[in-house]
């Protein structure tokens, strides 16, 4: 049925049960996984000619590039869940403010056919103003979405 699924992660302990259980999960039938992690973009914002610009300063590529060993770090607990398990595991990281819309990218240009995450991520005054990851990649893939409570 399923061949190839991903399975983002945010760093919560949530998550890191969700990959484990999604891990299985592909044990179970066959399948291969993709662990994936969205890390976000840091941006300076300046006032210029009476409006508000965003700028890229090389200290931003130094927040991508600590942001990356951040997520490789998350992404080794997948990998060695995987090994462990006997899983073929990859691991993706996107730069992106918005981790719904990369999961989703990250899911059809692997080739997934289902997302595996959990429930919901980090709990937060911004995640309840700005709504759930979760939600939004339920609401806008194509990619059937598994999730794991």
């Amino acid at each position: 049925m399923f061949k190839h699924i991903l399975i983002p992660t945010d760093g919560t302990e949530l998550s890191e049960k969700a990959i484990r259980q999604g891990i299985a999960f592909a044990k179970s039938i066959g399948a291969r996984v993709t662990a994936f992690h969205a890390a976000p973009r840091y941006h300076h914002v300046t006032l210029q000619e009476g409006a508000f610009k965003a700028v890229d300063l090389p200290m931003h590529r130094e927040f991508d590039e600590q942001d990356k060993a951040r997520a490789e770090t998350l992404l080794e607990i997948a990998r060695k869940a995987a090994r462990e398990a006997g899983v073929p595991c990859e691991s993706l990281v996107e730069i992106n403010n918005f981790p719904h819309e990369a999961i989703i990218k990250a899911a059809q240009e692997k080739g997934c056919d289902l997302i595996f995450m959990a429930s919901h991520g980090k709990s937060t005054i911004s995640a309840l103003l700005m709504g759930s990851e979760t939600v939004e990649v339920l609401t806008h893939s194509s990619v059937p979405v598994l999730l794991w409570r």
